[in-house]
């Protein structure tokens, strides 16, 4: 075999002449409409013959027809074969009408080149399926191992990667067929493969042929008949991977780390925040942005987009050094031309945010430095006073110092009626912003949004990890639902807020229906190929302290104004001035400063006085026994 590869090209001439030598004799059988062995010998065929070899040669040569390889051939390369072929006969015509060879006449001409050509392609053709294993039997039982596949989707990524598993992985899977929505496809092939059926035959395909694996090859789908299919998917039990675009083939070496498993968001079916991308760039283009949390989901997401309106400069403040050092060569690897300053620093230091904004004096700051996690802060409420509430306050007085342009705050659905002191610091730092607004050149806003997917701390996280481990799915309540989106549609959210905001707003965006967590926990088992309660055990263990059964998005006395954005509102501003704020303040700082400030009674009481909508979740109510 290694000889045959060695001398391929020397083999392919050969195969060529010999081609080109049958075609004239048959060609003179043909035309004549007679078999004679005396054609064998015949001087004109043979002087045929020769100027063929030499003239077809030189041509195949000159367009580079042996430079191939076979297997990879294509449909681009047969239409060269074509053209060269062509090129030959007319050559050959042109030697017969203009110097009067001792050739056989044009119309043998013609036939010989129809055979040569359709000759040298098929044979090439059968090389290639022969070499691909295209001409074997795909049903083979030969290897048990092989796990049966099904693709959905008859595109040119489907395509792709038919051809990758039949060159490179033909020992480790087998392709069962072929799923597609256009009816008129079915019952056509994509090299070799057949496609079955639509969507609706899912289920009966993977049963009728021992399925073990499903791949979702189409990048270009909408996400409402993305989500139904793959639930229809995720009924079969079969393992089911995605392929986020057709780039992704070409920067992975292997075809299946191109693949990534099913997320959550897959299944949410909601388009993500069109954005008004003029307003946006005209505000961040060549100013100085400052994002406090950056090193986060949220702020690193932030830095991402805000780096592709091509701001002067990025300053990137958190108080996690591994983090922040990770976005910031993030940053400068995709964005080399921008600008940025990785700074470790704590929103609780006075002393060194103004140290921060007097030395970068920046035009927009987004604030998303907080701590999120409801149980610690229940455990550890003063940290949450001390980052989120009075770590706001330091910001927003050092952006009302330096004349910063727009504020943007990054709040939670946790703010509305609070049942936790995590919510009630984010409600009393929306308070804060609306106070300030009024009493400032800055124009301050907040924007509000639901559970966040993949974010730090987010449940599907946790869900991942512990059916990894084997189970059991911990879910608190069978009951409890939330609102979600993905970490960029958040991000979207809050840059078309700070574009929009003309100051005391609160943006919420309009999620659509809540999720139930019970649901989606058996909804990620089923996407790893394992049954919910037989494979995996989901456990229920009671809701956690400050934990609600559901979140709001909005308060009881506030309204929804439209915006242009038909899935943006604008909460109505509240009443709320700075001498308000200063008293709230006040009675925080008291209790920070008082000898029995741990006690988590007396915390909570004070945090009802500053943020009347607060109210202590009763854990009981909710249990289920």
């Amino acid at each position: 075999m290694k000889l045959v590869k060695k001398h391929r090209n020397v083999i392919l001439r050969i195969l060529d002449i010999i081609v080109i030598s049958i075609a004239y004799y048959i060609s003179e059988i043909i035309v004549n409409g007679q078999f004679d062995l005396r054609y064998i010998v015949d001087m004109t065929v043979i002087n045929s013959i020769i100027i063929a070899v030499v003239v077809y040669s030189i041509l195949l040569q000159i367009f580079k027809t042996y430079k191939n390889i076979t297997r990879y051939e294509n449909g681009t390369d047969y239409l060269v074969y074509v053209l060269a072929c062509f090129i030959s006969y007319m050559i050959i015509a042109m030697l017969k009408i203009i110097f009067n060879m001792d050739i056989v006449n044009l119309r043998a001409n013609m036939v010989a080149a129809l055979i040569i050509v359709t000759s040298i392609i098929g044979y090439r053709v059968l090389l290639r399926m022969i070499l691909n294993g295209e001409y074997t039997n795909t049903k083979s039982k030969s290897n048990p191992d092989k796990k049966n596949i099904l693709l959905i989707g008859a595109g040119e990524a489907t395509k792709t990667v038919l051809g990758t598993l039949k060159t490179t992985m033909k020992e480790m899977y087998n392709v069962v067929g072929i799923i597609d929505d256009n009816i008129n496809k079915v019952d056509y092939a994509i090299s070799g493969n057949k496609i079955l059926g639509t969507r609706y035959d899912i289920p009966r395909i993977c049963k009728e042929n021992n399925v073990e694996l499903i791949l979702f090859t189409i990048s270009n789908i909408k996400k409402e008949d993305k989500r139904n299919i793959l639930k229809i998917c995720q009924e079969t039990g079969c393992k089911v991977r995605i392929l986020p675009g057709t780039t992704d083939l070409i920067k992975n070496k292997s075809l299946m780390d191109s693949f990534r498993d099913i997320e959550i968001e897959d299944l949410l079916g909601r388009d993500s925040v069109k954005l008004d991308n003029t307003g946006i760039g005209n505000l961040i283009e060549n100013k100085t942005v400052l994002v406090t949390g950056g090193g986060g989901s949220i702020g690193s997401e932030l830095c991402r987009q805000i780096v592709k309106y091509n701001p002067q400069k990025i300053v990137i403040v958190d108080i996690y050094e591994n983090n922040l050092y990770d976005i910031e060569q993030e940053i400068k690897m995709n964005y080399p031309n921008i600008k940025v300053e990785a700074i470790i620093a704590s929103v609780r230091d006075k002393e060194r945010l103004n140290e921060i904004f007097d030395k970068f004096r920046p035009y927009l700051v987004f604030h998303a430095a907080a701590h999120k996690h409801v149980p610690l802060m229940e455990t550890s409420p003063l940290e949450a006073i001390k980052n989120n509430v009075f770590g706001t306050y330091n910001v927003v007085n050092c952006a009302d110092e330096y004349n910063v342009k727009r504020f943007i705050l990054i709040s939670t659905d946790k703010a509305v009626n609070p049942t936790n002191i995590m919510g009630a610091t984010k409600r009393l730092c929306e308070m804060i912003v609306q106070a300030k607004d009024k009493v400032s050149n800055t124009e301050y806003a907040a924007v509000r949004f639901g559970n966040v997917l993949g974010s730090n701390g987010s449940v599907v996280p946790l869900f991942k990890k512990q059916i990894a481990a084997g189970g059991p799915v911990t879910v608190t309540h069978k009951e409890i639902t939330r609102f979600f989106m993905t970490i960029p549609e958040a991000v979207s959210l809050v840059l078309q807020a700070m574009s929009g905001a003309k100051g005391g707003e609160i943006f919420v965006l309009d999620m659509g229906e809540p999720v139930k967590i019970y649901d989606m926990a058996e909804n990620l088992i089923r996407l790893s190929g394992l049954e919910p309660n037989v494979d995996i055990q989901i456990k229920i263990t009671g809701l956690r302290p400050g934990e609600k059964l559901y979140e709001e998005l909005l308060m009881a006395e506030e309204g929804l104004e439209e915006t242009k954005h038909d899935k943006i509102y604008i909460a109505e501003p509240s009443s709320i001035n700075m001498n308000d704020i200063s008293e709230k303040l006040n009675k925080l700082e008291n209790l920070l400063n008082s000898s029995d400030n741990e006690q988590q009674d007396k915390i909570k009481d004070i945090m009802k006085q500053v943020v009347p909508t607060y109210k202590e979740q009763i854990i009981k109510k909710y249990v289920e026994i």
